[in-house]
């Protein structure tokens, strides 16, 4: 204790152990140890002194020799698309700031939507200890997800799922999502509903061009396969497929699409061409960046996805997965849809209504 006090007292440059928190906050190695770690119970008041005493002692557990003593490193993998798309920069803002609720840190990747990429991120992290991964997938079965299957590394799935491969998932509800943008096309009077699609084989792409082929379905309309275009999920695939929609003998009088760089692409081409958005065509989108409700007139309808709760909720589901690994239980395998909301914005003329103002 002497020691503890002349060395608080003179303001040394010395790294405070764990001996010197058990010291101050008067409790054992032991305690400090269950604290630290989460390995026993410890009571709400003696797990307040310890941490007032970490606080005070400027104490940082040893990370390297935490994890050879526990096998954990406490680190999380996080493989997404493209962390400049702004629903994965909020998807991610929620997974980190739930891991850190946990004390666990993340280590981004983005793969662009490329296999290779993916197989070399999901290798580093493997290599680097992680303790488990998010994955938003390319959408391909590869066998290096087959292999984290194997090996008993906990993952979730995030926005995408691979269908095949046994492991939970927190995605959007995409099909009811486009469903209802469809629906509400035909209710303002538009039978030719140009669509912009993603990359072939994202199950977002897949899922919501579903949705949309129901709602004509239903309506009784037949699909024209000359207004389904493919994009890329990016603005100058949108700039790109929407000229190529709007090049038609008969273009659209609406467009749907099913991203939100994609949208900003579309209204991009629209502009470029000295056209106007609803009066000339119609817009609507599958999410918007979370700006654009303040910068874009006419505010853009578009269909809300809840990217921070996607993330915080696979994030904690995973942190379950890799608790349950150390404890030996076996983690339950779940597949959570986050329900998506249609905002309703200017962007959608009433045909046969009155001419917008």
């Amino acid at each position: 204790m002497k020691r503890l006090r002349k060395r608080l007292r003179l303001g040394e440059d010395q790294i405070a152990t764990i001996r010197d928190v058990a010291e101050d906050a008067g409790v054992s190695i032991a305690t400090v140890s269950h604290v630290v770690n989460g390995t026993r119970p410890v009571s709400e008041k003696l797990t307040r002194r310890v941490r007032a005493s970490m606080a005070k002692l400027d104490y940082h557990p040893d990370r390297v020799a935490r994890s050879l003593r526990t096998q954990r490193t406490h680190s999380i993998g996080l493989i997404i698309s493209d962390i400049s798309n702004p629903f994965f920069s909020v998807l991610v803002r929620g997974a980190e700031d739930a891991a850190a609720e946990r004390e666990y840190s993340v280590i981004i990747s983005n793969t662009d939507e490329n296999l290779e990429k993916e197989r070399l991120y999901v290798n580093v992290l493997r290599q680097r200890r992680i303790d488990g991964m998010l994955i938003a997938p390319t959408g391909q079965v590869d066998e290096d997800l087959q292999f984290l299957t194997r090996s008993g590394i906990p993952f979730v799935f995030v926005d995408r799922g691979i269908e095949g491969v046994n492991a939970s998932a927190v995605l959007s509800d995409n099909v009811p999502g486009a469903y209802a943008a469809t629906q509400h096309l035909l209710e303002a009077g538009h039978r030719r509903i140009g669509i912009i699609l993603g990359l072939e084989g994202v199950p977002t792409s897949e899922e919501r061009y579903a949705g949309y082929r129901k709602a004509l379905q239903d309506a009784g309309i037949e699909e024209e396969p000359e207004l389904v275009v493919r994009g890329d999920f990016r603005i100058q695939g949108g700039i790109r497929a929407c000229n190529e929609i709007l090049d038609l003998p008969e273009p659209p009088t609406a467009i749907f699409s099913l991203n939100n760089l994609t949208a900003i692409g579309v209204l991009c081409a629209i502009r470029e061409r000295k056209l106007r958005y609803p009066e000339d065509v119609s817009v609507i989108s599958f999410d918007s960046p979370w700006w654009m409700d303040q910068v874009l007139s006419p505010a853009l309808t578009y269909v809300r996805q809840d990217a921070y709760g996607i993330g915080q909720e696979a994030m904690r589901r995973l942190i379950e997965q890799i608790e349950a690994s150390v404890g030996e239980r076996e983690p339950e395998i779940q597949t959570v849809r986050m329900p998506t909301e249609l905002v309703l914005g200017e962007s959608v003329r009433v045909l046969g209504g009155p001419e917008p103002a």
